[in-house]
């Protein structure tokens, strides 16, 4: 029986090949759309552009190298080599490289491959079929983010790789193979948890762009709401209200797990002991980084190093 999926693709195919046939005419039964349906990109360069945004399209990214803190929604995880998301419509986002990638005499390097992609790049059907059923039912999902692991992360990159080569048709029919594995895939996760999406004005975005960069310049430092308050141009009450109504958690829990994801990537590293990483991530006492940490990821900091260090060193269990 065919499925879902060589259904549509045979649809696409059989348009494809009279249009290569010189029968174009049989697409004159639409008005056909001047934009592209989709956008595919590899970049290298030394760090991600570190700007806080959202777009109204679809973005599937795939980091090949490249380490830091990836900010989407309310949600703030550290991200490395392998990282994949799909990111839902006007999702606000940002990947951020480590400090090490921004110095001067750096010859560190950040390789990504992103799809961009229209809403409406099936048109009506996407939303009115049932053969696209699933593809739209995971396209609602990435409105909270959706983060790819296991073995769909694993056959999407390849089939991302691929895309590269593509054109016209040929692509679109790739892209539909992207999402139908997504689609049908158990490995894709929310990033995001109680999520309110709303839209954020270009003023807003400016705003809490440079909120972000303070913060991310100096959250090893002591850091008052006061003082990220007056950067905005903004009373401390009236910031801690916007900053809440706008990445839904308050400002203090904003940095703290900013915190605690740069005391996670030291922690992995290996390098400081436990005592130095705290005062390092911005910690003023060690009991105040062990309390917040285990608050946080839900183990004290020398279990979470000695599980990490276990995995890396007895990657496959038999």
């Amino acid at each position: 029986m065919i499925s879902n999926y060589d259904y549509i693709v045979s649809y696409i195919k059989i348009i494809n090949s009279l249009s290569k046939l010189g029968m174009a005419y049989i697409m004159h039964k639409r008005r056909i759309s001047e934009h592209k349906v989709y956008v595919v990109k590899e970049i290298h360069a030394p760090h991600f552009d570190p700007t806080f945004h959202s777009h109204p399209e679809y973005q599937l990214n795939y980091v090949v190298t490249g380490e830091g803190s990836r900010f989407i929604g309310n949600n703030i995880t550290s991200f490395g080599a392998g990282d994949m998301v799909l990111i839902g419509q006007d999702l606000p986002h940002v990947w951020r490289s480590e400090t090490k990638f921004f110095e001067k005499e750096s010859q560190l390097d950040t390789h990504v491959i992103v799809i961009y992609f229209h809403a409406d790049f099936l048109g009506t059907a996407l939303g009115l079929k049932d053969e696209m059923t699933q593809i739209n039912t995971l396209l609602k999902k990435s409105e909270r983010g959706l983060e790819v692991v296991g073995e769909t992360n694993i056959i999407v990159r390849e089939l991302m790789y691929n895309l590269m080569h593509l054109e016209g048709m040929d692509g679109v029919i790739q892209l539909i193979k992207i999402l139908n594995v997504l689609a049908k895939s158990h490995d894709c996760t929310f990033v995001t948890h109680n999520y309110l999406n709303t839209l954020i004005a270009e003023e807003d975005t400016n705003r809490l762009n440079k909120v972000y960069s303070y913060v991310m310049k100096n959250y090893h430092n002591t850091v008052s709401v006061t003082e990220v308050a007056a950067l905005v141009n903004m009373t401390r009450t009236s910031f801690s209200r916007y900053f809440r109504s706008h990445v839904n958690k308050s400002f203090s829990d904003f940095l703290k797990e900013i915190r605690i994801e740069s005391a996670c990537t030291l922690l992995k590293d290996g390098k400081m002991n436990i005592d130095q990483i705290g005062y390092e991530s911005g910690f003023q006492t060690l009991s105040n980084f062990n309390k917040q940490f285990k608050m946080v990821t839900g183990k004290q900091p020398h279990l979470y190093r000695n599980e990490f260090l276990k995995v890396a060193t007895f990657p496959y269990q038999y």
